[in-house]
C-alpha cells in the first residue's frame, strides 16, 4: 500500500513536470518567406523583425522559442491542431480570422498595401481592365483584389508571396498587391527593375499575434510582455530597425 502511494505520488510530479516544461515552451508558426517580417537569411536560418520580436517576448515571459516553418495558406489550420502554439507571421488581424482565432493586441500597426509592377509599366488604375494581377493565396489582398478588379482582370494567386514576384519579373503578372513592407523591400533589393506604382490600399487591422481561443493563459502573458515593450519603446526600436518608420507606441 505505502509502495503504490510513493509510486502515485511520483508519477503525478513527473505529470506536473512535464505539464510546467510545456507552458515553458512557446512553439511559434511562421512562414520564414516574407521579409523583413520573417525570412530565411544567407545562412538558412530564419530572421527578421518577428523572429527577433518572438525571441524578446519568450525572453520577457521566461520561456523558450522554438520557431515553426509552416505554409502560409494551412498556418491557421495547424495551430488549431496544435502543432504550434501562436502565430507570428506578418498576420492581420480581421473580423474573419477572429471567427477561429484569437488575437494579441498589435505589435505594428496596419501597413497601407502596395503595389508592384516592373519599370516602365503604365496601368489605369482608374479603369484596370485585362490586366493580369498576382497576390498570396489566402490574404487579406486576395479577398481584396477578388472584390475590387476581378469582373474585368485575371487574378492569379500563389502559393508564396515570393512566387508572385518571380512571375511579375517574367512578365506573367502584370502587377502585385502585398503587405506594404514586403512590396517595398523587394522593390530596394530589385536592382531597379521593379517600381511601386498606383494607389496604396488600406486593407484590413494591425498585426498581432495569432493563438487559440482557448489559449486565456498565453494570451495575457503575450500581451503583458507587448505592453511592456510598447511602455518601454523597445519595441518602437525594433519596428525602426526593420521598418524605418515610428515611433507608434512611445511617444
Amino acid at each position: 500500500m505505502g509502495k503504490k502511494w510513493l509510486l502515485a505520488i511520483s508519477l503525478g510530479a513527473a505529470l506536473i513536470s512535464g505539464q510546467v516544461s510545456a507552458e515553458d515552451k512557446l512553439r511559434i508558426g511562421t512562414e520564414g518567406a516574407y521579409a523583413p517580417y520573417n525570412f530565411m537569411n544567407d545562412q538558412g536560418k530564419l530572421a527578421g523583425f518577428e523572429i527577433d520580436l518572438g525571441n524578446e517576448l519568450c525572453k520577457r515571459t521566461q520561456m523558450t522559442c522554438e520557431f515553426v516553418v509552416n505554409e502560409w495558406d494551412s498556418i491557421i489550420p495547424n495551430l488549431l491542431a496544435g502543432n504550434y502554439d501562436a502565430i507570428m507571421a506578418g498576420m492581420s488581424i480581421t473580423d474573419e480570422r477572429k471567427k477561429s482565432i484569437t488575437f494579441s493586441e498589435e505589435y505594428k500597426p496596419v501597413d497601407p498595401s502596395l503595389y508592384a509592377a516592373k519599370k516602365d509599366t503604365q496601368l489605369d488604375f482608374d479603369k484596370l481592365e485585362g490586366k493580369n494581377i498576382g497576390v498570396q493565396g489566402a490574404t487579406i489582398q486576395a479577398t481584396f483584389v477578388q472584390d475590387k478588379w476581378a469582373a474585368k482582370n485575371t487574378i492569379k494567386a500563389y502559393e508564396k508571396p515570393d512566387q508572385s514576384l518571380a512571375d511579375l519579373m517574367a512578365g506573367t503578372v502584370d502587377a502585385v498587391l502585398a503587405d506594404g513592407e514586403f512590396i517595398r523591400t523587394a522593390v530596394e533589393g530589385s536592382n531597379g527593375e521593379l517600381v511601386v506604382i498606383g494607389p496604396s490600399e488600406m486593407i484590413g487591422g494591425g498585426i498581432g499575434i495569432g493563438m487559440r481561443p482557448d489559449d486565456a493563459k498565453l494570451h495575457e502573458k503575450l500581451n503583458a510582455a507587448l505592453a511592456e515593450m510598447k511602455k518601454d519603446g523597445s519595441l518602437d526600436e525594433l519596428i525602426k530597425t526593420y521598418f524605418k518608420v515610428g515611433p507608434f507606441y512611445k511617444k
